[in-house]
């Protein structure tokens, strides 16, 4: 059997949203002003974005500094590992910044198909953001609209594994979803078959025991039902 996952940037590769770590570090507090209105729901994160970008002030070696000293999940590895294994394909869906998943990843060596929001660099210290991305239909008004990229797969399940906002559209259509954060509360209010994870470890783990039809995943969501986590 073969699939598709498509899994999430920041908070789930990277343990740390690393656009809010570049916007706290290179935009001043304007950021958040503009940050306060995406989580009131008032713009989309397209919006929200573009503009917060506009108020960075960095460099490009400052930009490889930042990009440096990302912190990458230590269950990476070993979930694309178990996933090329068990033939399904990879690809990183980010609604964040495109320099930024492409320099992380480049530090581990893997080599996958990334779709994110293109950070362009228009010299010296001043930056956009390109939307190359961009569905007008997308349900969570995302910059990259993630539920175009499960919906374009071809064969067998589609697993999501993601932690917020951006990844709703997605755990829509998804045939089974790996939640961290937010995405956890949005999968259980709307009855979306899940499994909880910490990290990309404890996924791994729960891949491969689905994958050798030890524990089904439908029984896990039923086993967990009972915790509040359906």
């Amino acid at each position: 059997m073969t699939g598709q996952i498509l899994l999430d940037f920041d908070g789930t590769i990277a343990i740390e949203d690393t656009t809010d770590c570049l916007l706290e570090r290179f935009a001043g507090q304007g950021w958040r002003v503009i940050e306060e209105e995406w989580e009131a729901q008032v713009i989309g994160s397209r919006e929200c974005m573009s503009r917060q970008v506009d108020l960075v002030r960095a460099t490009e070696s400052e930009i490889g500094e930042f990009i440096a000293g990302i912190h990458i999940d230590p269950g990476f590895l070993p979930f694309v590992e178990a996933c090329a294994a068990a033939q399904f394909e990879v690809m990183v869906a980010s609604d964040g910044l495109d320099r930024i998943v492409r320099g992380a990843l480049a530090r581990t060596g893997l080599d996958l198909p990334i779709a994110a929001n293109r950070l362009e660099h228009l010299g010296e210290d001043r930056w956009r953001l390109g939307f190359p991305h961009f569905n007008a239909s997308c349900a969570s008004a995302s910059g990259n609209c993630k539920c175009a990229q499960a919906a374009s797969g071809e064969r067998g399940p589609r697993i999501i594994v993601g932690d917020g906002r951006s990844d709703f559209c997605a755990a829509n259509i998804a045939d089974f979803v790996f939640a961290k954060g937010r995405l956890q509360a949005y999968c259980r209010e709307n009855g979306i078959a899940y499994m909880p994870i910490a990290d990309l470890s404890e996924a791994t783990v729960l891949f491969k025991a689905w994958r050798r039809q030890l524990v089904p995943l439908p029984r896990l969501v039923d086993a967990h039902a009972g915790a509040g986590q359906r």
